[in-house]
């Protein structure tokens, strides 16, 4: 693991880190309505980093459903993860040990995603692991932070302060969008494919988690289709 990988994966991080804090601060605040402590809730965001997936979770504890429902809204809502485990082992480079591997794709998130598939050329490990271990505390700790503040605070701050994920995600995909015109067309895309799918007969029905999946691997082969890349233009 080379000092440099280390710095530019922390600096990465950070922005993600902050914006994760946010929105995990409002869902302690949902946690702490299903009696979750702070520990718990700090726990359970540090090994799950998933915002649908832990408001799911912390929603059904509140309802006392069972440890199956539980786990089968989990693997429904977060496979959208497999995926992007799939696309970043094209970035790791050949040689990688699988424990490298495995542990990368433990350290995906949307963000972390992002920033570890857009780097030029391979992905260290210690990149992706630098970028989400500042982020993977900041979750947590936001979680935790949310779940002692309760119910302190008004409902449309916690509003506002979710907003800033989103923001930062923007920013992670706009920059490459403006150099490639294909990777815009996706961008485009899978905006008005998702709108358009909240609202679709049949297909409004099915979980977000399981449009994601299917929008993904949908707009993801039409791309690469249109327009593939030669390993020597990902890499190089």
């Amino acid at each position: 693991m080379r000092r440099k990988d280390i710095i530019d994966g922390f600096r990465i991080g950070i922005p993600i880190a902050l914006g994760y804090f946010a929105v995990a601060f409002s869902l302690g605040i949902i946690a702490k309505q299903a009696g979750l402590t702070a520990i718990i809730g700090f726990v359970s965001s540090f090994f799950t980093r998933a915002s649908a997936g832990e408001y799911g979770v912390y929603t059904l504890v509140a309802a006392q459903a069972t440890y199956v429902e539980i786990v089968a809204m989990c693997l429904v809502v977060n496979l959208r993860y497999m995926l992007m485990s799939a696309a970043l082992s094209q970035k790791i480079a050949p040689g990688t040990s699988w424990f490298h591997r495995v542990l990368m794709a433990c350290c995906v998130t949307d963000e972390v995603f992002g920033v570890s598939i857009s780097r030029l050329g391979y992905c260290p490990p210690a990149y992706t692991y630098s970028a989400a271990l500042i982020s993977t505390l900041f979750w947590a700790s936001g979680c935790a932070a949310g779940i002692v503040a309760g119910g302190m605070l008004p409902a449309n701050i916690v509003a506002a302060l979710s907003v800033a994920l989103y923001g930062m995600f923007l920013a992670i995909i706009m920059p490459p969008a403006r150099d490639d015109r294909y990777v815009l067309y996706a961008v485009i895309a899978s905006f008005v494919l998702s709108g358009a799918c909240t609202v679709a007969p049949v297909v409004c029905e099915w979980s977000s988690g399981t449009r994601t999946i299917v929008l993904t691997i949908l707009i993801s082969a039409v791309v690469a289709w249109l327009k593939p890349i030669e390993m020597e233009e990902a890499h190089g």
